[in-house]
Protein backbone atom coordinates (compact mmCIF):
# COMPACT_ATOMS: atom_id res chain seq x y z
CA UNK A 1 0.00 0.00 0.00
CA UNK A 2 2.83 2.38 0.83
CA UNK A 3 4.65 1.61 -2.43
CA UNK A 4 1.48 2.18 -4.45
CA UNK A 5 0.90 5.50 -2.68
CA UNK A 6 4.49 6.59 -3.30
CA UNK A 7 4.41 5.63 -6.98
CA UNK A 8 1.07 7.42 -7.37
CA UNK A 9 0.39 6.06 -10.85
CA UNK A 10 3.72 7.13 -12.40
CA UNK A 11 4.67 3.55 -13.34
CA UNK A 12 2.96 0.17 -12.94
CA UNK A 13 3.44 -1.62 -9.61
CA UNK A 14 3.72 -5.42 -9.76
CA UNK A 15 3.46 -7.14 -6.38
CA UNK A 16 4.96 -10.50 -5.48
CA UNK A 17 2.11 -12.61 -4.08
CA UNK A 18 3.32 -16.18 -4.55
CA UNK A 19 3.00 -18.98 -2.02
CA UNK A 20 3.28 -22.75 -1.95
CA UNK A 21 -0.30 -22.72 -0.66
CA UNK A 22 -2.72 -21.92 -3.49
CA UNK A 23 -5.33 -20.48 -1.15
CA UNK A 24 -2.72 -18.15 0.36
CA UNK A 25 -1.52 -17.06 -3.09
CA UNK A 26 -5.12 -16.26 -4.03
CA UNK A 27 -5.67 -14.27 -0.83
CA UNK A 28 -2.42 -12.31 -1.22
CA UNK A 29 -3.13 -11.61 -4.89
CA UNK A 30 -6.62 -10.34 -4.12
CA UNK A 31 -5.25 -8.16 -1.32
CA UNK A 32 -2.59 -6.68 -3.62
CA UNK A 33 -5.15 -5.93 -6.33
CA UNK A 34 -7.48 -4.33 -3.80
CA UNK A 35 -4.60 -2.09 -2.72
CA UNK A 36 -4.17 -0.92 -6.32
CA UNK A 37 -1.48 -3.21 -7.74
CA UNK A 38 -1.29 -3.25 -11.52
CA UNK A 39 -0.29 -6.91 -11.61
CA UNK A 40 0.98 -9.80 -9.50
CA UNK A 41 4.12 -11.92 -9.68
CA UNK A 42 3.48 -15.50 -8.54
CA UNK A 43 6.35 -17.89 -7.92
CA UNK A 44 6.04 -21.63 -8.42
CA UNK A 45 5.08 -23.53 -5.25
CA UNK A 46 8.22 -24.33 -3.26
CA UNK A 47 9.07 -27.25 -0.95
CA UNK A 48 5.90 -29.25 -1.59
CA UNK A 49 6.44 -28.41 -5.30
CA UNK A 50 3.85 -29.70 -7.79
CA UNK A 51 3.44 -31.82 -10.88
CA UNK A 52 3.06 -29.98 -14.19
CA UNK A 53 -0.68 -30.64 -13.96
CA UNK A 54 -0.67 -29.21 -10.46
CA UNK A 55 1.18 -26.11 -11.68
CA UNK A 56 -1.47 -25.49 -14.32
CA UNK A 57 -4.21 -25.80 -11.71
CA UNK A 58 -2.33 -23.59 -9.22
CA UNK A 59 -1.68 -20.69 -11.60
CA UNK A 60 -5.11 -20.99 -13.19
CA UNK A 61 -6.77 -20.75 -9.78
CA UNK A 62 -4.84 -17.59 -8.91
CA UNK A 63 -5.41 -16.03 -12.32
CA UNK A 64 -9.13 -16.79 -12.10
CA UNK A 65 -9.32 -15.02 -8.74
CA UNK A 66 -7.97 -11.62 -9.85
CA UNK A 67 -8.71 -9.10 -12.57
CA UNK A 68 -5.11 -7.98 -13.13
CA UNK A 69 -2.30 -9.53 -15.17
CA UNK A 70 -0.41 -12.38 -13.52
CA UNK A 71 3.26 -13.04 -14.23
CA UNK A 72 4.47 -16.56 -13.51
CA UNK A 73 7.88 -16.75 -11.81
CA UNK A 74 10.01 -19.79 -12.61
CA UNK A 75 13.16 -20.06 -10.47
CA UNK A 76 14.00 -23.76 -10.00
CA UNK A 77 17.19 -23.10 -8.00
CA UNK A 78 15.07 -21.61 -5.21
CA UNK A 79 11.87 -23.64 -5.43
CA UNK A 80 12.92 -27.11 -6.56
CA UNK A 81 10.35 -27.19 -9.36
CA UNK A 82 10.67 -26.25 -13.03
CA UNK A 83 7.91 -25.30 -15.46
CA UNK A 84 8.07 -27.17 -18.76
CA UNK A 85 7.47 -25.42 -22.12
CA UNK A 86 4.29 -27.41 -22.71
CA UNK A 87 2.96 -26.14 -19.39
CA UNK A 88 3.68 -22.56 -20.41
CA UNK A 89 1.77 -23.20 -23.63
CA UNK A 90 -1.26 -24.24 -21.61
CA UNK A 91 -0.98 -21.35 -19.16
CA UNK A 92 -0.58 -18.88 -22.03
CA UNK A 93 -4.18 -19.55 -23.04
CA UNK A 94 -5.45 -17.86 -19.87
CA UNK A 95 -6.39 -14.22 -20.56
CA UNK A 96 -4.96 -13.03 -17.20
CA UNK A 97 -1.58 -14.79 -17.48
CA UNK A 98 0.67 -12.26 -19.19
CA UNK A 99 3.96 -14.12 -19.24
CA UNK A 100 6.83 -15.46 -17.16
CA UNK A 101 9.84 -14.24 -15.26
CA UNK A 102 12.16 -17.00 -16.45
CA UNK A 103 15.13 -17.69 -14.19
CA UNK A 104 15.87 -21.32 -15.04
CA UNK A 105 18.96 -20.46 -17.06
CA UNK A 106 17.89 -23.18 -19.50
CA UNK A 107 18.13 -21.62 -22.94
CA UNK A 108 16.95 -24.72 -24.76
CA UNK A 109 13.77 -24.61 -22.67
CA UNK A 110 13.36 -20.89 -23.30
CA UNK A 111 13.58 -21.41 -27.05
CA UNK A 112 11.00 -24.19 -26.94
CA UNK A 113 8.72 -22.02 -24.79
CA UNK A 114 8.94 -19.18 -27.29
CA UNK A 115 8.09 -21.54 -30.14
CA UNK A 116 5.11 -23.07 -28.33
CA UNK A 117 3.54 -19.91 -26.90
CA UNK A 118 1.68 -17.09 -28.65
CA UNK A 119 3.51 -13.82 -29.32
CA UNK A 120 1.59 -11.99 -26.58
CA UNK A 121 2.94 -14.36 -23.91
CA UNK A 122 5.92 -12.38 -22.62
CA UNK A 123 9.17 -13.93 -21.47
CA UNK A 124 11.14 -11.69 -19.12
CA UNK A 125 14.63 -12.63 -18.03
CA UNK A 126 14.85 -13.40 -14.33
CA UNK A 127 18.65 -13.21 -14.41
CA UNK A 128 20.29 -9.88 -15.17
CA UNK A 129 23.26 -11.39 -16.97
CA UNK A 130 20.97 -13.27 -19.40
CA UNK A 131 18.90 -10.25 -20.47
CA UNK A 132 20.34 -9.70 -23.94
CA UNK A 133 20.42 -13.40 -24.76
CA UNK A 134 16.80 -13.98 -23.74
CA UNK A 135 15.65 -10.87 -25.61
CA UNK A 136 17.46 -12.13 -28.71
CA UNK A 137 15.31 -15.28 -28.44
CA UNK A 138 12.09 -13.28 -28.33
CA UNK A 139 12.12 -12.10 -24.73
CA UNK A 140 10.50 -8.88 -23.56
CA UNK A 141 13.11 -7.53 -21.13
CA UNK A 142 14.16 -8.25 -17.56
CA UNK A 143 12.75 -8.22 -14.05
CA UNK A 144 15.95 -6.96 -12.56
CA UNK A 145 18.03 -6.95 -9.40
CA UNK A 146 20.80 -4.79 -10.87
CA UNK A 147 18.27 -2.06 -11.74
CA UNK A 148 17.99 -1.32 -8.02
CA UNK A 149 21.52 0.13 -8.11
CA UNK A 150 21.95 1.00 -11.81
CA UNK A 151 18.49 1.66 -13.26
CA UNK A 152 19.50 3.83 -16.22
CA UNK A 153 21.94 1.30 -17.65
CA UNK A 154 19.56 -1.62 -17.22
CA UNK A 155 16.87 0.45 -18.93
CA UNK A 156 19.30 1.21 -21.74
CA UNK A 157 20.18 -2.47 -22.09
CA UNK A 158 16.53 -3.42 -22.44
CA UNK A 159 15.81 -0.54 -24.82
CA UNK A 160 18.67 -1.62 -27.07
CA UNK A 161 17.33 -5.17 -27.10
CA UNK A 162 13.79 -4.09 -27.91
CA UNK A 163 15.20 -1.93 -30.72
CA UNK A 164 16.97 -5.04 -32.09
CA UNK A 165 20.39 -3.43 -31.61
CA UNK A 166 21.91 -6.59 -30.22
CA UNK A 167 25.45 -5.58 -31.11
CA UNK A 168 25.32 -2.61 -28.72
CA UNK A 169 23.22 -4.59 -26.22
CA UNK A 170 25.82 -7.35 -26.18
CA UNK A 171 28.62 -4.90 -25.45
CA UNK A 172 26.67 -3.34 -22.60
CA UNK A 173 25.73 -6.76 -21.23
CA UNK A 174 29.41 -7.70 -21.09
CA UNK A 175 30.26 -4.42 -19.38
CA UNK A 176 27.58 -5.08 -16.76
CA UNK A 177 28.70 -8.65 -16.08
CA UNK A 178 31.14 -7.91 -13.18
CA UNK A 179 28.46 -5.88 -11.38
CA UNK A 180 25.89 -8.63 -12.03
CA UNK A 181 28.25 -11.19 -10.53
CA UNK A 182 29.05 -9.03 -7.51
CA UNK A 183 25.35 -8.53 -6.78
CA UNK A 184 24.97 -12.31 -6.64
CA UNK A 185 28.20 -13.10 -4.75
CA UNK A 186 25.95 -14.25 -1.88
CA UNK A 187 22.31 -15.22 -1.96
CA UNK A 188 20.00 -12.48 -3.24
CA UNK A 189 18.98 -10.02 -1.77
CA UNK A 190 21.95 -9.87 0.64
CA UNK A 191 24.35 -8.20 -1.82
CA UNK A 192 21.89 -5.74 -3.37
CA UNK A 193 20.64 -4.49 0.00
CA UNK A 194 24.25 -4.16 1.14
CA UNK A 195 25.09 -2.29 -2.06
CA UNK A 196 22.22 0.16 -1.58
CA UNK A 197 23.36 0.82 1.99
CA UNK A 198 26.92 1.41 0.75
CA UNK A 199 25.50 3.88 -1.77
CA UNK A 200 23.79 5.78 1.04
CA UNK A 201 20.28 4.76 0.02
CA UNK A 202 19.43 3.21 3.42
CA UNK A 203 17.83 -0.07 2.40
CA UNK A 204 17.77 -1.21 6.02
CA UNK A 205 18.95 -4.34 7.78
CA UNK A 206 18.56 -7.92 6.63
CA UNK A 207 16.07 -10.13 8.42
CA UNK A 208 16.95 -13.67 9.45
CA UNK A 209 17.56 -16.15 7.95
CA UNK A 210 19.44 -13.66 5.78
CA UNK A 211 22.50 -12.19 7.45
CA UNK A 212 25.17 -9.59 6.62
CA UNK A 213 27.72 -10.55 3.95
CA UNK A 214 31.32 -11.45 4.66
CA UNK A 215 34.00 -8.76 4.60
CA UNK A 216 35.31 -10.23 1.36
CA UNK A 217 31.88 -9.88 -0.26
CA UNK A 218 31.59 -6.28 0.94
CA UNK A 219 34.97 -5.45 -0.61
CA UNK A 220 33.90 -7.11 -3.87
CA UNK A 221 30.71 -5.03 -3.88
CA UNK A 222 32.65 -1.82 -3.21
CA UNK A 223 34.99 -2.56 -6.11
CA UNK A 224 32.10 -3.27 -8.50
CA UNK A 225 30.14 -0.21 -7.39
CA UNK A 226 33.15 2.09 -7.61
CA UNK A 227 33.74 1.01 -11.21
CA UNK A 228 30.37 2.66 -12.01
CA UNK A 229 31.03 5.66 -9.69
CA UNK A 230 28.17 4.61 -7.44
CA UNK A 231 29.86 5.05 -4.06
CA UNK A 232 29.98 8.20 -1.95
CA UNK A 233 33.57 9.39 -1.49
CA UNK A 234 33.87 8.22 2.11
CA UNK A 235 33.08 4.56 1.25
CA UNK A 236 35.00 4.24 -2.04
Amino acid sequence: ERSIRQVNGRVPVIVGTGSNNTASAIALSREACAAGADGVLVVTPYYNKATQRGLVRHFTAVADAVDRPLIVYNVPSRTGVNIQPETYAELAQHPNIAGVKEASGNFSQIQKTRNLCPADFAIWSGNDDETAAICMLGGSGVISVVANVLPAEMHRLTALCLANDFSAAGRLQLKLKPLCDALFCEVNPIPVKTALNLMGLEAGELRLPLCPPTDASVERLKLALSSWDLLPEQTS
